[in-house]
């Protein structure tokens, strides 16, 4: 089985960090800009274009791809399903105009011109509006357009918005919210091996931002300590050979929740507490 992931760019790196932490470790490097063998015999990876990824994994050159879904909009590819959103790579895709223009609304660009990377999907959002302006597709150096009178506005990418401010462009309305996406043929979704990879990926991310609680209680301040502890589905209790008295309890607690749950627990009576972090979680 291939999965597809980016070769380059802001996306390369936190993928493949995500897939060691996954346990898909790649032989070889990911310096191998074609393929790279995984520690599971039976997955390989893929290095595509960001952009190319849909298209690899609706032709079968790839089973599953990793690419941000403004990508898998763009490439407008059937028989393609979203499987997991991964959570980074987050940016939205903005229709914005010269601050100091007349383009307030969207309905102010009927008969106007909109630049874009991204034909198709300002193409599909206009659909939505009814308003159809030109769309001319250009490869960089979107918002310098309207400056020099090739478009009246542009749908671009945008994480914090400050290339727009630099460009005095303002944003008119948000056409498409996008992150990294997890996704695959509809084909292959129901593969013994797809639903291993997505356990394995989704375990990653629900382990992020969680934290592994130990400590030892006497039995008789269990329900005061079971009763401060937040987490998920309540501590595990365990009983300690030689313990005198008292008993194990673990618990996942939210990293936020950490140091008020440690005070808290020893107010009521635990000790000997111990915060390691979780590298997956399956749930």
């Amino acid at each position: 089985m291939r999965i597809a992931v980016p070769n380059k760019g802001r996306l390369h790196e936190p993928t493949i960090d995500l897939l060691e932490r996954a346990g898909l470790h790649l032989e070889n490097g990911a310096d191998r800009k074609l393929y790279a063998d995984t520690v599971d015999p039976d997955v390989s990876v893929l290095f595509a274009r960001a952009a190319d990824i849909p298209e690899y994994v609706a032709d079968g050159a790839a089973d599953l791809g990793i690419t941000g879904l403004d990508q898998v909009h763009e490439a407008r590819v059937d028989d393609v399903e979203e499987l997991l959103d991964l959570e980074f790579g987050r940016c939205r895709l903005v229709l914005a105009a010269p601050e100091d223009g007349n383009i307030e609304g969207v309905a102010d660009l009927a008969g106007k011109t909109v630049a874009t990377e991204f034909p198709n999907v300002t193409a599909d959002f206009f659909a939505d509006t009814g308003v159809s302006p030109d769309i001319v597709e250009v490869t960089g150096a979107t918002e310098l357009t309207p400056h020099v009178e090739m478009a009246d506005a542009i749908v671009d990418i945008t994480s914090t918005g400050t290339t727009l401010k630099m460009n005095r462009l303002a944003v008119v309305d948000e056409v498409l919210s996008s992150s990294v996406r997890l996704f695959g043929r509809a084909d292959v979704v129901d593969d013994p091996k797809v639903r291993e990879v997505r356990t394995a990926l989704s375990s990653v991310k629900q382990a992020e931002g969680k934290r592994y609680l130990m400590m030892n209680v006497p039995e008789e301040r269990l329900e005061a300590v079971r009763d401060v502890i937040p987490g998920m589905g309540g501590p595990t209790v365990m009983d300690v050979a030689n313990g005198g008295g008292k008993v194990a309890v673990h618990a996942v607690v939210d990293e936020r929740d950490v140091f008020e749950t440690i005070t808290e627990v020893k107010k009521a009576g635990a000790s000997d507490i111990l915060v390691t972090e979780i590298e997956r979680l399956v749930e």
